[in-house]
């Protein structure tokens, strides 16, 4: 897998010509901040050598190089999800690449379903951890030292200054932001009311199914972290209703705007 990840690295640092920093994963929907970066190059998953390709509408499937404000940026428009079908190792092989690029800080977006009754839809989430409920492990197998240790801290995943910066720039644009607790499911059915019931209880307020194997890859490879979360539908009781991924999308690309300037403005102050 490591000789896979670095020919792949290599692959890409020779079509792209640099080294950027910051990489950034745009999840369901979410895939507007494209719109703001100064596009340089892009790849197609499927022209990428060792690279899954994504098999979800709303994820475009696309490698982009270029910049955003001052800064170089890698961005992966479109994610891959452990109920695709893809290993854990296949799901995270893109942030392993990453890191063997130059890339040092991630940013990951997502779209959720909100657990937290004082929440609504289309609220911004600023995540500070996460819970991990996925039957498979990202790390599960042999560990390669040159990739990370055998046994990562995971005592602050999401960092903390990224964090405080995107409340400030939250602040000063008047965009009311959360923060809290993103649960990982495999997915892909939505939760049931007494499986929203549960999440809750375990302290989780939002859920989703991606994000946490990718994060946990990152910090096993010593990237920064920082997640941002859109709610595009409710698992509090009394406020469930029927829900479809198409209205999710919608959802999200409502709402992605305000995500998107926190999140270019936030990248511009790394």
């Amino acid at each position: 897998m490591l000789e896979k990840i670095k020919a792949t690295a290599n692959f890409i640092k020779e079509k792209i010509k640099a080294r950027p920093e910051t990489g950034i994963i745009l999840g369901t929907g979410l895939g507007g901040l494209v719109k703001e970066i100064e596009i340089i190059d892009s790849i197609p998953y499927n022209q990428i050598p060792n690279f899954p390709v994504s098999t979800v509408d709303g994820h475009a499937g696309r490698l982009i190089f270029g910049k955003l404000g001052s800064k170089e940026v890698l961005a992966m428009q479109g994610r891959f999800h452990f109920y695709e079908g893809y290993t854990m190792q296949e799901v995270t092989f893109p942030v392993r690449v990453m890191k063997f690029v130059g890339i040092d800080r991630l940013f990951v977006s997502n779209a959720s379903g909100g657990l937290n009754p004082e929440w609504r839809v289309g609220d911004i989430v600023l995540i500070n951890d996460h819970i991990n409920f996925f039957p498979e492990h990202p790390l599960r197998g042999k560990n390669d030292e040159e990739a990370g240790p055998r046994f990562p801290d995971m005592s602050k995943v999401y960092d903390e200054r990224s964090r405080n910066k995107a409340k400030l720039i939250a602040l000063e644009n008047n965009i009311h932001v959360k923060e809290g607790v993103y649960i990982g499911v495999q997915g892909p059915t939505f939760e049931t009311p007494a499986e929203y019931r549960m999440f809750r209880a375990l302290g989780a307020d939002i859920i989703g199914m991606s994000t946490v194997p990718e994060v946990i890859v990152a910090r096993h490879s010593g990237m920064k972290v920082f997640g941002i979360s859109i709610i595009t539908d409710s698992g509090v009781p009394g406020e469930i209703v029927e829900i479809s991924h198409e209205e999710v999308q919608q959802v999200a690309m409502k709402a992605e705007p305000k995500m998107t300037l926190i999140m270019k403005k936030l990248i511009d102050t790394m």
